[in-house]
């Protein structure tokens, strides 16, 4: 789930959040707590939380088939994370209803599952979810072509996961965010692609959204913090194929181009190490 950065987010409702979830921050604001380091024993945990999200998308990744709603991804994603022992970090936060964000075509983030929202082949599908789990949060999104797909839109979701790899590359304990934001915007750009800029990967941990922002293009706005071992961020990547510029739907939530150009998004939470880095929800080892 990514953060709002410079448009209205909805207020918290402290009725609507699960008790764990109330000291997490609106998409507009971030922990106050800073960057946090996380300890080994922490880190433990992490992984733990991360596995579970990455199982859960590979499950989705495999299941997913013309005919079912979103609202069926939505229902056994809560399903699984559950039943592995955690609970899903977006359902109630901040009135968001689902456990994950689903969009289609050219819906950009936190579109709400829909019992009336059928995927069809063709669909360019993005589910995002995460699991809160012994007090920490795993984050990750995937895009999925749904049946067959023509080799421009098949170069759009190929480009938006290279584009997140591409940005992994440059993390390491010396590096900078802007190391990881100019990685993703030059390969994005270079494929005739746009970068969506309202919104950004985030720290993640004890809070789903944590500090630092985690941009995906070159800016002034932030200080060009320093990687430190022991960070965790969600890196997360959003690319369009025309134009970059988005807008919010009635429901406040669903959020889509402007052009109606289609939309693709990958995101792993990623661990900070003295020589590089690790995907913690890396599935192809599950």
């Amino acid at each position: 789930m990514n953060i709002l950065t410079n448009i209205f987010s909805p207020k918290p409702s402290s009725k609507s959040q699960p008790k764990q979830q109330q000291s997490g921050q609106p998409r507009a604001k971030r922990s106050r707590r800073g960057i946090e380091i996380k300890s080994p024993q922490e880190i433990e945990i992490m992984r733990a939380s991360a596995r579970i999200v990455a199982t859960v998308l590979k499950e989705i990744s495999q299941m997913v088939q013309p005919g079912m709603t979103t609202a069926d991804l939505d229902a056994y994603a809560e399903q699984r994370i559950r039943e592995m022992g955690a609970t899903p970090s977006f359902k109630g936060y901040y009135g968001f209803p689902a456990s994950i964000c689903s969009c289609i075509n050219h819906e950009v983030v936190h579109g709400i599952p829909n019992p009336k929202k059928v995927i069809r082949a063709g669909d360019v599908l993005k589910v995002d979810t995460g699991a809160y789990y012994q007090g920490y949060h795993g984050d990750s999104c995937i895009t999925i072509a749904v049946g067959k797909v023509s080799p421009k839109v098949a170069k759009l979701i190929r480009v938006a996961e290279e584009a997140l790899y591409k940005g992994i590359e440059q993390v390491k304990a010396g590096n900078y965010l802007l190391d990881i934001a100019g990685a993703i915007e030059d390969h994005i750009k270079a494929n005739k692609f746009s970068v969506v800029e309202d919104y950004v990967g985030h720290g993640v941990g004890r809070n789903l959204h944590e500090e630092p922002s985690v941009f995906n293009f070159r800016t002034n706005q932030l200080p060009n913090i320093k990687l430190r071992a022991g960070m965790t961020l969600a890196i997360e990547p959003i690319v369009n194929a025309g134009s970059k510029h988005t807008r919010t739907l009635r429901d406040r939530w669903t959020v889509v181009t402007v052009d109606n150009s289609l939309s693709a998004q990958f995101e792993h939470t990623v661990l900070v190490t003295e020589t590089g880095y690790e995907i913690l929800t890396d599935r192809t080892n599950i």
